[in-house]
């Protein structure tokens, strides 16, 4: 499974990129925000960073806006081939992903929580599809890890039918999402960049490193 870093802070992306385990970042409009910075400065600055797919969300809602914005995210990165579009999982959506995927643009539909949503945007062709494990979680509380589940059922459908989309499990909250992520199939988990630090602690590592270096020192 691939790990993409989730964030529009280019700090988080430039030290994480240092770890040599990033394949790709995810922003949207949220994480954007919280950059306090322009859509075209961060993803300049996120190409010269990482090698790997970049998606940049669209911030409308009816085709035709989307399909051209779609349009000026890719011209304004002289139509370098890491760049995704990120699309939501409506029908203007699905049918801007079509148009999209027709031209050789690299597409990830977002917002998925059904397999039936799956389903359209894999018919659709896109590149990527996004289920939010975390927020399926606090919508089914009583069920036993239902986002892992749903990743689950994807899976089995893409490899049913043989569709090439890879499934990027997204909302990834905890290193226990990430692990589930794993194990469910995904082919890549878009992670938030803290989760990605905490993924390397365990406590027997700490405590097995304490005891290598006081046995060193002997």
């Amino acid at each position: 499974m691939k790990i993409f870093i989730d964030t529009a802070i280019v700090e988080e992306i430039k030290e994480a990129s240092q770890y040599g385990v990033i394949s790709g970042v995810t922003t949207n409009p949220s994480l954007l925000a919280k950059s306090n910075r322009l859509l075209n400065d961060v993803i300049q600055d996120i190409l010269k960073l990482v090698d790997g797919p970049i998606s940049a969300e669209v911030t409308e809602s009816d085709y035709m806006t989307m399909y051209n914005q779609a349009h000026q995210i890719v011209e304004m990165t002289n139509n370098n081939p890491n760049i995704t579009i990120k699309l939501p999982m409506t029908i203007d959506g699905i049918k801007t992903c079509k148009m999209l995927s027709n031209e050789g643009i690299k597409t990830n539909v977002t917002l998925i929580f059904s397999v039936s949503q799956a389903l359209l945007a894999m018919e659709a062709g896109a590149t990527f599809i996004s289920p939010f494990m975390g927020r399926v979680d606090d919508y089914l509380p009583n069920e036993v890890n239902p986002g892992a589940k749903l990743i689950e059922e994807i899976n089995k459908v893409k490899n049913m039918y043989g569709y090439k989309s890879k499934i990027i499990a997204a909302s990834i909250r905890n290193v226990k999402h990430v692990e589930q992520a794993c194990l469910a199939g995904a082919d890549i988990a878009t992670i938030p960049f803290k989760v990605i630090k905490n993924m390397y602690e365990h406590e027997l590592t700490t405590r097995g490193l304490k005891i290598f270096l006081e046995s060193g020192k002997k």
